[in-house]
């Protein structure tokens, strides 16, 4: 058989001006003529700033990755691409997932590679680099940074999920100011993202459970040497990948899809997990629709006792055998055929994965909540659907009948939610609007709304809530997210009015607004879109593009693969 010509050589096998030019000014950097001849040329799409703290370690790491690419006879190219810091970038990192992923699908298909490695840490930066990746389809391969230790405080663990406690207990007086200042030391303490099994979290183990990674890459913390240790095995690996010719339309197929929705549930993983793997779907032109994230969770138990469904941290998981143990307990329920990045298949990565400590992994017989997974609810309310995380809900509010109180955005949220006045009992039903994709813009994590001061002093620690934007991977709560149709382009959620009723049935997958078709096509009639004020610019491309949760969130025109061929040169 004849050995496919590299990529890289449309470049850099040039006779003549145009490989004259391709390859003299890469030589400004010292590398000789022969790294030139037909070595297969990896990109390594970094995601390192230090405006992305989870991501701050990533030259080091990069470091151990080029050792691999080496020894494996590879040339190792490293390339920035735009870098989201979820808790730095306003207003939302979300806004800009779908840019950076742009910004990796054409450096990748611009430049001489053969294959891509991607390091992945914070939030948006794993699904925009296997977005871009994925409408290239070169072969490919997921580092991620891996989890920060847990934090200490005060005697015991603590990590981002505690933030939503330490904020209320300062909030009523309980915690002081210099004790809040000193718990916000202790809790990021080492490098990494979230400890606990955030949306961070949740992308590792989705690109795992994929088979875009080495095994373990899911679990290990950032801090541990394995984690170098698993960089350079991957630079190995992505090397031996292109030899084989083994891309990403290889591994990732409607089955491994499901395994990856399968594996969410079984972690109690973030809802965020939905709106990027229906992205990722469409650049591949996988059929995957929101129905689908109920159909291949809802018999699934929580196996990781791990927070915010929970009790532990990833790097406890990771000691008690990590993502294949997690995966072994529920292999009987994967498809284990699927191709992995390693070359193997699911079933051979996760045959003798062990488990350490049974309070950290359940069982398919003993799992620690029989509910996880998401929930998918479908209604008047919400006729495109809307979902709810049920590990991290209260049992109790699942099936719940109250009055709504409005809020019309976040600012009039802000504003009155600790108005003595507000009209508000522990019945009631938090309604936020105009925080979705458009209305926003770019979708927020303002779901897990806190709650009203006179709700808080009567000791209530949780009420329904809903609405049409995110909440953290790491946030807790009976919060209902993603309604769509969003309020802001007219969807029912924009019609909800206080005092309506609102019946939200968990069991039987129902969110229903108790007001007649009669009296919402009055209300319609009324209804005056936003006015956001964004008329320039990526802001306003993505207001005009941007699809719904359902879809998402993705741009309309990035549906489907682009491929990576070039047909032109540059001089």
């Amino acid at each position: 058989m004849e050995e496919k010509k590299l990529r890289s050589q449309e470049w850099f096998g040039r006779k003549g001006k145009d490989g004259f030019i391709y390859r003299a000014w890469m030589k400004n950097q010292g590398f000789p003529h022969h790294l030139f001849e037909g070595r297969p040329v990896i990109g390594i799409c970094n995601t390192y700033s230090e405006l992305t703290p989870c991501n701050a370690h990533f030259r080091e790491l990069a470091e151990a990755l080029k050792r691999g690419i080496w020894e494996a006879g590879g040339f190792p190219l490293e390339f920035p691409v735009m870098s989201l810091g979820e808790c730095s970038i306003k207003p939302t990192a979300m806004l800009f997932r779908n840019l950076a992923s742009m910004d990796v699908e054409e450096s990748i298909r611009a430049n001489p590679m053969d294959g891509v490695v991607l390091m992945c840490g914070c939030d948006k930066t794993t699904p925009s680099l296997v977005m871009g990746a994925a409408s290239v389809n070169l072969p490919t391969i997921v580092v991620s940074g891996g989890p920060m230790l847990a934090g200490r405080f005060k005697g015991r663990k603590i990590g981002t999920s505690d933030l939503w406690r330490f904020a209320e207990e300062f909030k009523k007086g309980e915690l002081s100011q210099e004790d809040f200042t000193a718990a916000e030391a202790a809790m990021a303490r080492s490098q990494g993202h979230c400890a606990p099994m955030g949306t961070a979290s949740t992308m590792a183990a989705m690109v795992e459970s994929l088979g875009l990674s080495l095994p373990d890459n899911a679990t290990i913390p950032a801090s541990d040497s394995r984690r170098k240790v698993l960089a350079h095995m991957s630079g190995i690996r992505i090397v031996e990948m292109v030899k084989e010719d083994l891309k990403m339309t290889d591994i990732l197929t409607r089955k491994s899809f499901e395994n990856a929705i399968m594996v969410n549930a079984a972690l109690g993983g973030s809802t965020n997990f939905i709106l990027h793997l229906l992205a990722i779907a469409g650049r591949m032109g996988i059929e995957l629709n929101i129905d689908d994230f109920d159909k291949f969770s809802s018999h699934i138990p929580l196996i990781a006792n791990v927070q915010p469904s929970g009790e532990n941290f990833v790097e406890d998981l990771f000691y008690a055998g990590g993502l294949p143990a997690v995966m072994r307990e529920v292999s009987s329920l994967l498809h284990l055929d699927t191709i992995t990045a390693n070359g193997k298949k699911l079933g051979e990565n996760v045959l003798n994965a062990e488990c350490w400590d049974r309070n950290l992994i359940g069982t398919l017989e003993k799992p620690f909540k029989p509910e996880s997974g998401i929930a998918v609810l479908k209604g008047n309310l919400c006729p495109e659907g809307a979902v709810l995380k049920p590990s991290a809900a209260t049992p109790s509010l699942l099936q719940h009948r109250g009055q709504a109180v409005v809020f019309e955005d976040i600012d009039d949220y802000k504003k009155r939610l600790d108005d003595p006045d507000l009209d508000v009992t522990p019945d009631s039903v938090m309604v936020l609007k105009n925080v979705g994709p458009r209305g926003y813009p770019g979708m927020p994590e303002v779901g897990n709304m806190q709650l009203p001061m006179k709700i808080i002093q009567q000791g209530v620690k949780d009420m329904v809530r809903i609405s049409d934007g995110r909440m953290s991977g790491t946030g807790y709560g009976t919060v209902v997210l993603h309604v769509s149709p969003e309020s802001a382009i007219g969807g029912n959620l924009a019609l909800v009015q206080n005092g309506d009723w609102i019946q939200l049935d968990v069991p039987n997958r129902t969110l229903n607004l108790e007001v007649s078709d009669e009296e919402l096509a009055k209300r319609r009639a009324s209804f005056q879109p936003l006015q956001l004020g964004y008329d320039r610019g990526y802001v306003n491309m993505f207001i005009q593009n941007v699809t719904q949760a359902h879809e998402g969130v993705d741009f309309d025109f990035l549906k489907g693969a682009s491929g990576p061929v070039v047909k032109r040169d540059s001089h």
